[in-house]
């Protein structure tokens, strides 16, 4: 059976969102701290809440 790759990159995802009080981009996914710390913690883990945030994905896929 063939595996799907999984795109974990943030700078992608629907949830990587500008924080204006920070002034920085951040995950708005709301994350358990040891979920978080997986996260920036393990190069090879793939985030099961990433989102393409790409809307013209779909587009480009039926065309």
């Amino acid at each position: 059976m063939k595996q799907k790759n999984i795109q974990t990159s943030c700078d992608t995802c629907l949830y990587y969102a500008y924080d204006e009080e920070y002034e920085a981009y951040m995950c708005d996914m709301d994350m358990d701290e040891d979920e978080y710390a997986h996260l920036l913690s393990d190069q090879h883990y793939n985030c099961p809440y990433y989102r393409n945030g790409d809307e013209y994905a779909v587009v480009r896929k039926q065309m």
